[in-house]
C-alpha cells in the first residue's frame, strides 16, 4: 500500500507527491476514470476503510461531469414514462434519485440549491396532467421534498420569463428540483477523497492492464505531463470512463461485446437575462418530441439540451446546426427573440449510455448504470449526476464481495465536501471586505473555504466587471490539482463555460502564471 497523508484543508495539493506513491502502488481498489462515478466510487472505497487510487486521462470532471444541464433530478420524464408504460422500474429509478437529490443537496449548499421550474401549458388539458404527474412527483419525494408542485397563472408566468409568448398558453405548473455547479462540485469530491488519505493523478493515461492468472490487477500508467510510468497494482480495478467505457474493456478482454452508445448533448449561455426571479422553464416537448430547458444559471441564462447520436471525441464542440436548433426552438416560445449575439459560451458533453439491443433513438435509452465484469475489471457505466453515490455504493458493494476485500460499510449518506465542513463565520468575516458580486462569487464556489482562496494571493479582479480574482489562480494551482489553462478556466472557475471572452481575458494572466511556476 502507497504511503499516502491525508490532506488537510490547508494544505497543498501535490501533485508530484501523488505521483511518488502511485509510482510501484499496491492498492485495494484502482479506479479508472475521474468524472463523478469514479470519484464517487474512489470515496466510497476510502469511506470503508479501503486503501485507493484514481488516475485519469484528461482532467478530473473533463468529459461529461461537467458538460450536464446543471440539475439534480429524480427524472421527471422518467416518471412520466413509468406512468404511461406501467414500468415498475423507471418508478423506482425516479423514487431512489430523490433521495440522492437531498443527499447532495446537503453534501455541498454552496454549490448545489434547490430550483424552481415551471412547466407551460399550452391546452386546458396539459394543466392538470402536468399537476397530477408533478404531484405524484412530490409525493414519491417524501420527507425529501423541497418544496410543492402547484399550478401557475399566467401571470406569474410572465414574472418568470417576462420574455414568453403568453399568447398559446393557459398557464403552467411550478415544482422544485435541485441545481448545482457540477464541475466544482466534483472537483470538491476529488478534494474531500484527498482529505481522507486517497490518492488521485489527472492528465495520466493507462497503457495496458495488469493481468495474473487471467484476471486484471492493475495498470501501467504514463503521467503524461512528466511522462513518469506508474505501476499500480490492486485487488480490484474499476472502470469508471463514461463514453470510452469499451475502450478499456477490450483491454481486459479483446472479445468483449460493445455495450455502449453515446449521443451528444449542447447548452448555451445567454448574456440576456430571460429568468429574472431566477426560476427556471421547463418547455415540455418541442415539435420534434424533445424536452428543453431555460435555467439561471451562475449569472447567465442557460438554454440545452440536444440529444442526438454521437461519436467518441475528447473534445466535443457544439456546431453550428445545433446552436442554431436550439435557438429556433427556443425562440418558437418567445416575444422577445434570442440572436447568436447573446451568447456567450457553448459547450457539448457526450451522454454515455447502455446500448439497447434493440436499436432506436439514443433519447430512448436509459440512463440507469449497469455493474459488469470482464475478466476481473468490474466496469460501472449508465446512469446520471444525481445517482452517483448510490451507483458507487452498488459498485463497491459488488467488489467487495467479488474481491473478497476487507471492508466496512459504506459512509458515505452523511458525508459533507469541502467548503461545507469548516468554519463558515471566518469565511463571512473574510468576504466582508470585498465588493458583494465578488463575495457573493467566492461563497458560491468556494464555500466556507472562500477565506483560504483569498490568502493566497490579490483580491485585485482579474477582468474589470467580473468577480474572478487573481488568489483564485494560484488557489486552483496549488489546491485544485489544477494543471493546464483549460483546467482552471473550464472546472475550477468556470468562466470558460459561462462567459468565452472573458476567459480569454484571464487566459493571458494564467499563462503567464503557469510559465513562472
Amino acid at each position: 500500500m502507497p504511503q499516502a497523508t491525508a490532506l488537510k484543508p490547508d494544505q497543498t495539493w501535490q501533485r508530484t507527491t501523488q505521483l511518488e506513491a502511485l509510482k510501484d502502488a499496491d492498492v485495494d481498489v484502482l479506479v479508472i476514470g475521474g468524472g463523478a462515478s469514479g470519484v464517487g466510487v474512489l470515496l466510497d472505497a476510502l469511506s470503508r476503510g479501503l486503501s485507493a487510487a484514481l488516475v485519469d486521462r484528461q482532467d478530473f470532471m473533463a468529459g461529461t461531469s461537467s458538460r450536464s444541464t446543471k440539475l439534480i433530478h429524480g427524472g421527471v420524464r422518467y416518471l412520466e414514462q413509468a406512468f404511461k408504460g406501467l414500468d415498475y422500474g423507471k418508478y423506482e429509478l425516479v423514487k431512489e434519485a430523490l433521495a440522492e437529490r437531498k443527499r447532495m443537496l446537503n453534501m455541498a449548499p454552496h454549490l448545489a440549491w434547490p430550483l424552481t421550474l415551471i412547466t407551460p401549458a399550452k391546452s386546458l388539458i396539459g394543466l392538470p396532467y402536468y399537476r397530477f404527474g408533478l404531484g405524484l412527483y412530490d409525493l414519491l419525494s417524501g420527507s425529501e421534498r423541497l418544496g410543492k408542485s402547484r399550478i401557475e397563472s399566467k401571470i406569474e408566468l410572465k414574472r418568470a420569463c417576462p420574455s414568453l409568448d403568453m399568447k398559446p398558453l393557459k398557464g403552467g405548473v411550478s415544482y422544485m428540483d435541485g441545481q448545482f455547479d457540477d464541475a466544482r462540485f466534483g472537483i470538491a469530491m476529488v478534494r474531500s477523497a484527498l482529505e481522507q488519505g486517497g490518492l488521485a493523478v489527472n492528465h495520466t493515461r493507462v497503457d495496458d492492464l495488469i493481468i495474473e492468472n487471467g484476471k486484471v490487477r492493475g495498470a501501467h500508467c504514463t503521467d503524461l505531463l512528466g511522462q513518469t510510468r506508474l505501476t499500480i497494482k490492486a485487488k480490484a480495478v474499476i472502470n469508471c470512463t463514461g463514453p470510452w467505457t469499451d475502450h478499456l474493456r477490450t483491454m481486459a478482454d479483446p472479445d468483449a461485446k460493445p455495450m455502449m452508445t453515446v449521443s451528444s448533448g449542447i447548452h448555451l449561455l445567454l448574456n440576456k437575462n430571460l429568468l429574472p426571479e431566477g426560476r427556471g422553464i421547463l418547455i415540455p416537448e418541442t415539435d420534434d418530441g424533445r424536452v428543453l430547458f431555460m435555467l439561471p444559471w451562475l449569472g447567465k441564462t442557460l438554454v440545452g439540451t440536444t440529444d442526438d447520436p454521437a461519436e467518441l471525441h475528447d473534445h466535443p464542440r457544439a456546431s453550428q446546426d445545433e446552436v442554431d436548433y436550439l435557438i429556433k426552438h427556443i425562440n418558437e416560445w418567445l416575444i422577445d427573440p434570442i440572436a447568436l449575439a447573446d451568447v456567450s459560451a457553448t459547450f457539448s458533453g457526450l451522454r454515455p449510455l447502455v446500448s439497447n439491443p434493440e436499436g432506436g433513438s439514443t433519447s430512448n435509452l436509459s440512463r440507469d448504470h449497469l455493474i459488469r465484469d470482464d475478466n476481473g475489471l468490474t466496469t460501472l457505466t449508465g446512469g446520471k449526476w444525481t445517482t452517483w453515490r448510490r451507483m458507487a455504493e452498488d459498485c463497491m458493494d459488488t467488489v467487495v464481495k467479488s474481491a473478497n476485500l476487507k471492508a466496512g460499510p459504506c459512509k458515505t449518506q452523511t458525508l459533507r465536501l469541502p467548503g461545507a465542513n469548516g468554519d463558515e463565520a471566518e469565511a463571512r468575516l473574510a468576504l466582508k471586505t470585498l465588493p458583494e458580486d465578488i463575495a457573493t462569487y467566492l461563497w458560491q464556489a468556494y464555500g466556507d473555504r472562500a477565506h483560504l482562496v483569498m490568502q493566497q494571493g490579490s483580491s485585485k479582479r482579474l477582468v474589470e466587471g467580473a468577480p474572478y480574482i487573481e488568489a483564485e489562480l494560484s488557489w486552483a494551482l496549488n489546491y485544485e490539482g489544477a494543471c493546464k489553462p483549460e483546467d482552471v478556466l473550464n472546472r475550477r472557475m468556470r468562466v470558460g463555460m459561462l462567459d468565452e471572452k472573458v476567459s480569454q481575458q484571464i487566459r493571458d494572466r494564467l499563462e503567464t502564471v503557469l510559465k513562472a511556476a
